[in-house]
């Protein structure tokens, strides 16, 4: 499984992604098509040229290069990488075939597709856009008067007439990319200079942060003069209004460095070889290495089949890893979580929601409780560990889910918590978690309250706990590539409330995680 997506086909799990609506990935259909229009473009400008030897080398490289990258992302779970690693395939393909007028042609339409790639790093980027877009939006309508209020990335009014969530399509992930994208473009199309392109291109990402405002402000205040219906309205027509934003700001960008900028040519297709060009002034002579470029191909052919035999075979092999925390006796669940800790802790049931089991794949394990403390039942600690299958995508960072649950994150920031009696796997009897200072709005007997809580988190693998995602994943593409090794990562999470201070919070928090932690961590010399 790649993604959520059960196939171990790269196109089947790219063109699915493509066709979801919840991937936010279908403006790829849009580069896709503008692809194939660059690249015919720049073959039909380049068609006069008589210059069209080359050595075979290029194309070597980026077949052999291509290709274990593909390798390494089918076997990382990193389809990703795979895909970059078709498109290079296919220009050395292409440049194998056409020579370096074809190579040259094909080389910006094929880097262009990158932005057709759905990547799960716009997530964070995405994240930090729907943060900065709800601070500013909800910072303009109420220096304009509006009492709006703010729950996570919820914009609400205090009566409760309208409530707008800052989701990642409002908040330009989406329009990012494909903007982007289109910025990109727009420099290659006006400009033949590289550093005036990256100039046009650079342009559209706070035009991108502005646009996102400026939507999220004339919904709220369409909204409260209206009423929802009017914010329905500006919401729908606010859609476009971000692009004109956007788009109409590149251009004219791109204009006005024309005219103060100019270049010495017209833009255009680059052209490769001056007609009527002898060998010397060439550099080489032109016609093409026949031989040597089927020599290549059938190389190559015979590589690209090992490929397949090897990688068919790592599809179809049990799981090698090990899981990163005990096993119940079914051996797909983490082991219970106790029901008492000590006389302090009584720990309650919290069960998986439906969703979770529905989105994630089904060998993913579960076990949580809620754990409440005997002499005062206000104090209790939220413990969670979800444990991956095979497929990598069981877990994820919980800083997403936070924020669409409701919750602000207010501070992040790197600790260890204090693990009495910790196994070899957490050093110094501490483990490295991720601490996140969240609050979220609530409705009280007094009025709404700004509600503090203590979020940590850690993934735990079978060579010991890691405190970030970023370090999950590259530990375990690693272990996938090196050693073929697909572990069962255990996302652990802790949440308390903390209004009574962060000292009183971490210190539940660690007491809790004391207590489980000798049960549920890998004894010494377990795999």
């Amino acid at each position: 499984m790649r993604g959520y997506i059960d196939t171990a086909s790269l196109f089947h799990w790219w063109f699915s992604q493509l066709l979801n609506p919840a991937s936010e990935s279908e403006h790829g259909w849009l580069i896709l098509g503008l692809g194939g229009w660059l690249l015919w473009r720049n073959v039909r400008a380049a068609r006069g040229n008589t210059g069209d030897g080359g050595a075979v080398w290029p194309a070597a490289g980026a077949l052999a290069g291509g290709l274990a990258l593909h390798v390494v992302g089918f076997v990382a779970q990193q389809t990703r990488i795979s895909i970059v690693g078709f498109l290079l395939i296919l220009w050395g393909i292409l440049r194998l075939g056409g020579g370096r007028r074809w190579g040259r042609a094909a080389a910006f339409p094929l880097a262009f597709l990158v932005f057709a790639i759905p990547v799960n790093v716009l997530d964070s980027v995405g994240f930090w856009l729907r943060v900065w877009v709800v601070d500013a939006s909800s910072a303009i309508a109420r220096g304009a008067g509006i009492a709006v209020l703010r729950n996570g990335t919820q914009l609400l009014a205090p009566d409760g007439s309208y409530n707008y969530d800052v989701a990642a399509a409002c908040s330009g992930v989406r329009s990012l990319t494909a903007l982007a994208a289109l910025s990109l473009l727009a420099g290659y199309l006006s400009f033949r200079g590289a550093g005036r392109r990256m100039i046009v291109f650079i342009a559209c990402l706070p035009l991108v942060y502005l646009g996102n405002v400026a939507r999220i402000v004339v919904i709220v205040f369409a909204a409260q003069a209206g009423g929802p219906r009017w914010g329905d309205v500006a919401h729908e027509v606010m859609g476009y209004g971000v692009f004109a934003i956007v788009l109409g700001g590149v251009l004219g960008w791109a204009s006005l460095l024309g005219r103060l900028l100019p270049e010495r040519s017209a833009p255009g297709m680059e052209v490769v070889f001056p007609q009527n060009a002898s060998p010397d002034e060439l550099g080489e002579q032109t016609g093409r290495p026949v031989a040597k470029a089927w020599l290549l191909a059938a190389g190559f052919l015979t590589l690209a089949s090992g490929a397949a035999a090897f990688l068919h075979g790592v599809a179809a092999r049990p799981a090698g890893g090990a899981a990163g925390v005990a096993l119940s006796a079914g051996g797909i669940n983490p082991v219970e979580l106790p029901a008492f800790l000590g006389t302090e802790w009584i720990g309650r049931s919290a069960e998986v929601s439906a969703v979770e089991r529905e989105i994630l794949p089904a060998d993913t394990g579960y076990s949580r409780k809620t754990y409440v403390a005997v002499a005062d039942p206000r104090r209790q600690v939220f413990f969670s560990v979800v444990l991956s299958g095979r497929d990598r995508t069981s877990i994820h960072r919980p800083e997403l889910c936070l924020v669409g649950q409701g919750w602000t994150i207010v501070e992040s920031e790197r600790r260890s918590l204090a693990v009495a009696g910790a196994t070899e796997t957490a050093a110094a009897g501490s483990i490295p978690v991720t601490l996140l200072r969240v609050r979220r709005e609530l409705p009280t007997p007094r009025g709404r309250e700004s509600v503090p809580q203590l979020v940590a988190y850690f993934f735990a693998g079978p060579d010991g706990p890691v405190g970030g995602h970023a370090d999950m994943v590259r530990r375990d593409a690693w272990n996938r590539v090196r050693h073929v090794r697909a572990d069962r990562w255990a996302y652990v999470l802790l949440q308390t409330d903390a209004r009574d201070g962060d000292a009183p919070a971490l210190a539940r928090m660690e007491e809790v995680l004391r207590g489980v932690w000798s049960g549920l961590a890998l004894a010494d010399g377990q795999p």
